[in-house]
């Protein structure tokens, strides 16, 4: 197999590449309502990845349905009625879990983190987030705005 001639292909940046990494592990998910993908990146180095699912070991929600659904919960309310972790939470866990420092990383997620992913995320010192959809969250906004991380909306190329 020939190599495609530099003028038909199209290297990605460092932006669409890294997202198209993140979009890449939410198609790991367990989720049944969404599913989200995270990468933590430094000096254009993956530190750490994550998706939104149930704890290792624990019995995934399409087996045993999703609580959220049961009890109703709207989309981006109480958090804490969930039997999953979050995509975020699952790459500061799993940086951690490998003795991984995050200090200074950029996080790329396919949606924009909720308050309480927020507050892990400033408080791990990570310096930058940049997502692609996201349910308005002003909370998530203000705090990010506030520690002065910057907070960038990136438009998704792919269908």
């Amino acid at each position: 197999m020939r190599p495609l001639p530099a003028a038909a292909r199209t290297r990605p940046d460092w932006d669409t590449y890294f997202m198209d990494m993140a979009k890449l592990a939410a198609r790991r998910s367990s989720c049944l309502r969404r599913s989200v993908g995270a990468v933590l990146v430094k000096d254009r180095r993956l530190l750490a990845t994550g998706y939104n699912g149930v704890p290792s070991g624990v019995t995934h929600c399409e087996v045993v349905g999703c609580l959220r659904e049961r009890l109703k919960v709207p989309s981006g309310e109480r958090h804490e009625l969930c039997r999953g972790l979050h995509a975020e939470q699952n790459a500061i866990i799993q940086a951690a879990y490998h003795g991984v420092s995050i200090q200074g990383a950029h996080l790329y997620c396919t949606n924009l983190p909720c308050i309480i992913c927020a507050k892990m995320l400033i408080n791990a010192g990570v310096r930058r987030i940049i997502y692609l959809e996201g349910y308005s969250d002003t909370l998530t906004r203000e705090m990010l705005d506030e520690v002065g991380m910057e907070l960038l909306k990136l438009a998704d190329p792919s269908p």
